[in-house]
């Protein structure tokens, strides 16, 4: 359903409650009042956090599914369930009470609850890069495949149209897909994304090979969650972004550019074939990609504040280094290869930022970790795998880069 258009409120399904984008996504809901309503709720781990959730929103269900023994503690209001079980994020996104799933887990594990909600006629809205880096050539023609069960009765229905389905809410993806809001895609000529740059922006390679994780954690512009922070630091973040762009807006690599921008006013840019250069701009806020998301088609007096050009004074662009800064080209290049290499290289991200976190490895080592993984992992003839071998091929990366001993 489209905000507001049956007159109940939207009932939606947050998985990853406790993440910064899931914390963000409870403040944004509460803020629209009645007009949205939370029916299921899950994180991994932290049961006090999702008990007071639970009591501030009230959902008919939520999950646990990282502690499967918080049953016999967990202090649930009145009223609300807890779904147990290897399948717990699953059951909730296909829930009858349930219009969207809006997805703020990090992971591959995201994959089989996005599938199950498309297949379920759920919409999804998701700020989960392993989706679609991962499983794009699964998750777009289902998405796709809704959209023109719409568009056959209904052509002008808001839901005729795939990312109607599978609403992106990275800010970079939420820009480019506010820009495309009117135009036609066959008007599209570049899709540009933007990138701060991170904190080692200016950053010599022996500055660089000498950085430690507190550094790293210190964004110029962005409050993130570590691991989104420390893949902008490298830049993989980006990298994951083009792949993503890939799927989302079926644009070829060749046609997706990267732009550092400090000041994160500029969230993205779609450049039309007149030459017309489209970008949405706003303060470094998740909480209006998320509020967007949930809300879509229309717009909502939101908790973000609007930017001020006048204070900003100035918005400067420069190209990435690549040299500094490898994990973009590996990154792409990646993506060119398929879905094999694509999903090694988010299994390797995600050790290896964990590694870098723990002190087991360097900074520049998590763009070797991740060239390693892509070449080791990411061959072969079948580069659009079904879902058991994504999360099979996931686990023996996780298992190779894992147990290294070291910084490499």
């Amino acid at each position: 359903m489209t905000f507001g258009a049956s007159g109940r409120p939207v009932r939606i399904a947050l998985l990853g409650s406790g993440g910064s984008i899931g914390r963000q996504a409870v403040d944004v809901v509460e803020g629209l009042g009645d007009a949205v309503r939370v029916t299921a709720l899950a994180t991994g781990h932290q049961a006090d956090l999702l008990e007071t959730q639970a009591r501030r929103l009230r959902p008919a269900v939520v999950a646990l599914p990282g502690d499967p023994g918080a049953a016999g503690r967990l202090d649930l209001p009145v009223g609300t369930e807890l779904v147990g079980g290897d399948d717990a994020l699953v059951a909730l996104a296909v829930r009858p009470d349930v219009d969207l799933v809006l997805v703020a887990t990090g992971g591959i594990v995201s994959l089989r609850p996005v599938l199950a909600a498309l297949a379920a006629g759920k919409i999804v809205a998701t700020a989960n890069k392993e989706t679609l880096v991962a499983g794009g050539h699964l998750v777009m023609p289902l998405a796709a495949r809704r959209a023109s069960d719409v568009a056959g009765t209904s052509p002008g229905d808001p839901l005729a149209d795939s990312l109607a389905w599978l609403r992106p809410i990275d800010s970079e993806h939420s820009a480019i897909w506010q820009c495309l809001a009117g135009e036609s895609r066959s008007g599209v000529a570049r899709l540009i994304l933007t990138a701060s740059g991170g904190p080692f922006l200016d950053a010599s390679a022996a500055e660089i090979a000498a950085v430690t994780p507190e550094r790293a954690l210190r964004h110029p512009t962005w409050t993130m969650g570590a691991k989104i922070t420390i893949d902008s630091a490298t830049l993989a973040n980006k990298g994951l972004e083009v792949i993503e762009a890939h799927w989302l807006y079926d644009v070829g690599y060749d046609a997706i550019d990267v732009v550092i921008h400090p000041q994160s006013v500029v969230h993205s840019a779609v450049l039309f074939v007149d030459g017309s250069l489209k970008a949405q701009l706003g303060t470094p806020d998740m909480r209006l990609p998320i509020q967007y998301a949930v809300t879509y088609p229309t717009r909502h007096p939101s908790p973000a504040p609007p930017p001020d050009l006048l204070a900003t004074a100035r918005l400067d662009f420069r190209a990435p280094d690549e040299a500094r800064f490898p994990a973009l080209r590996i990154a792409r290049a990646a993506g060119r290869i398929g879905s094999r290499a694509t999903t090694a290289l988010i299994a390797a991200d995600e050790v290896a930022v964990e590694r870098f976190l723990a002190g087991s490895l360097d900074f520049p080592g998590i763009p070797r970790m991740l060239e390693d993984a892509v070449a080791r992992f990411g061959g072969g003839p079948d580069q659009a795998p079904d879902v058991e071998a994504l999360i099979t091929l996931d686990r023996e990366v996780r298992a190779a880069f894992a147990g290294q001993g070291g910084a490499s």
